[in-house]
C-alpha cells in the first residue's frame, strides 16, 4: 500500500475524533464559565452582606460614642430612647 493510501483512513478516522474532542473541549469549557459565573455572584452577595453589616456596626459604634462623649444627658435616659428607636 502506498503512502497515499494509508493517510486517507488516518485522516477519515481522525476528523471526527477531533471533532468530537472539540464538542467535548466547548461543553467543558462553558460548564467552568457558569460555575466561575455562580461563584463570583455569590462572592459579590457575600460582600454587599459584609458591607452592609459592616455599615449597621459603624452606626451603631457612633451611637455609642455619641452617648459616651455626650454628657449633657443621663446614659440610662440615652439607653432607652435608643432602645426604643427603630433600627435601620
Amino acid at each position: 500500500m502506498s503512502t497515499m493510501g494509508l493517510l486517507v483512513p488516518i485522516i477519515g478516522v481522525s476528523i471526527p475524533v477531533v471533532f468530537i474532542a472539540s464538542r467535548t473541549a466547548c461543553k467543558w469549557i462553558a460548564f467552568k464559565e457558569k460555575q466561575l459565573t455562580l461563584a463570583s455572584t455569590e462572592a459579590a452577595e457575600k460582600a454587599a452582606q459584609y458591607a452592609a453589616k459592616t455599615e449597621r456596626l459603624e452606626q451603631r459604634v457612633a451611637v455609642l460614642e455619641r452617648i459616651l462623649t455626650d454628657r449633657s444627658t443621663t446614659l440610662s435616659d440615652e439607653i432607652d430612647r435608643l432602645r426604643d428607636a427603630p433600627l435601620n
